[in-house]
């Protein structure tokens, strides 16, 4: 069954934990360059979510985009880095479960706080979702978004290449106003 018809069976997907996390207490520091130089580990932990019983791992790619590879000054290849992790994954997927790709913030603001336009996001994000797909992954997870432009871009990216679902989260914070993005960006608004 791929993963648009699981949906359609509206019962709880029970996704992955922290990828992180589990990097760190095996003394790695969590980035894409892990997917290069130790893939088994990612295997591994991928492993550990799929025995644990959940229906869809999250590929260790949150930060392998171009403007944030850049801007934070990361030597390691961009499409290797997405590649390795996607492959991770499905080395430790069982049949009838599924590998998301995932997609983080560029770690940049948009117009009118700093240079980047909202067109350089979505080609940003193209880049990564375009090989995302080539590599194997059955959707995409757009996480831990602060900012409804930034969210937008990588959906639209995602949209016109394929349609592969996609879930899209973003990080709130209480506000006297009720919760909302660093940007400003309400619930009702993201929903």
């Amino acid at each position: 069954m791929d993963f648009h018809s699981f949906i359609k069976l509206k019962k709880p997907i029970l996704l992955d934990g922290a990828m992180g996390t589990q990097l760190m207490e095996r003394g790695l520091e969590p980035s894409g360059l892990v997917n290069i130089d130790n893939p088994e580990v990612i295997t591994d932990i991928h492993r550990d979510y799929f025995q644990a019983g959940c229906d869809a791992v999250i590929t260790n790619t949150f930060t392998a985009n171009r403007i944030y590879l850049e801007t934070h000054h990361l030597d390691f290849d961009l499409e290797t880095a997405n590649r390795a992790g996607v492959q991770a994954a499905l080395e430790a997927c069982p049949q009838g479960k599924y590998v998301l790709g995932d997609i983080g913030t560029t770690g940049q603001l948009l117009m009118p706080f700093s240079n980047y336009s909202e067109e350089q996001f979505y080609l940003n994000f193209r880049e990564q979702v375009q090989i995302l797909l080539e590599s194997g992954v059955h959707g995409f997870v757009i996480e831990t978004q602060t900012d409804l432009r930034e969210a937008l871009c990588a959906l639209h990216a995602c949209k016109d290449i394929c349609d592969l679902p996609v879930i899209v989260s973003f990080a709130f914070s209480r506000t006297p106003k009720g919760f909302a993005t660093m940007m400003g960006n309400f619930l009702q608004d993201c929903a």
